[in-house]
C-alpha cells in the first residue's frame, strides 16, 4: 500500500509527501516527520499509521483539532481522496495512485481580523482555513522545502538552506 499526502501551493504547484509504513508524525516540533512550524499546529498534532492494508489518522490531542473532509476527528481510517486539514495546511490523501487526477485544494492564508475565527469550505475541491500569520513562517514554503528533501526529515524554517523562499 502506497500512501501520499498531496498539497498545492497558491501558484498551483503540487507537492507530495510519501508516507512510509509505520507511524508518520505531523506537528510543530523538530522531531516530527512532517514539520509545520506554525502556532496553529500543536507540537505533536497528529500521526498517520500505515500498514499493508490501511492508513489510520489519529489526532494527538491537538489544541485546534485535526479535520478530515471538514469534520473534526480523533481517529479516522483514511481513504483515497480524503482531505486532511492540519492547522492551515490542506492535504489530499492518495492511495496506490488513486485518485489519479487530484484537483488543487489551496490553503488560503488570511488574517483572523478580516474574516472572523471560523473555517469554511466552498466545495470539496477548495477549502479555506483561517489563521493569524503574525511572525510566523510561511507553511507552504516550509513544506515545499521538506518535500524536496530526499529523506523527509524535519527542517529548521529559520535556517537558510536555499529551500525556503
Amino acid at each position: 500500500m502506497q500512501v501520499k499526502l498531496v498539497m498545492f501551493r497558491e501558484s498551483g504547484d503540487r507537492r507530495e509527501f510519501p508516507l512510509k509504513e509505520g507511524k508518520t508524525s505531523i506537528g510543530r516540533k523538530d522531531d516530527c516527520d512532517i514539520r509545520i512550524p506554525l502556532s496553529d499546529v500543536s507540537r505533536h498534532h497528529t500521526e498517520i499509521v500505515v500498514d499493508g492494508k490501511s492508513a489510520v489518522l489519529k489526532d494527538l490531542g491537538s489544541a485546534n483539532g485535526t479535520y478530515v473532509n471538514n469534520k473534526p476527528v480523533k481517529t479516522h481510517k483514511l481513504a483515497a481522496g480524503d482531505h486532511v486539514v492540519v492547522g492551515p495546511v490542506v492535504f489530499t490523501v492518495q492511495v496506490d495512485g488513486q485518485p489519479e487526477d487530484i484537483r488543487p485544494v489551496k490553503t488560503k492564508l488570511r488574517p483572523l481580523s478580516a474574516v472572523g475565527n471560523t473555517a469554511k469550505s466552498s466545495d470539496s475541491a477548495v477549502a479555506e482555513q483561517v489563521f493569524s500569520r503574525d511572525d510566523e513562517v510561511d507553511p507552504i514554503s516550509a513544506l515545499e522545502a521538506l518535500a524536496s528533501s530526499a529523506d523527509q526529515t524535519a527542517i529548521d524554517p529559520f535556517e537558510d538552506d536555499g529551500g525556503i523562499l
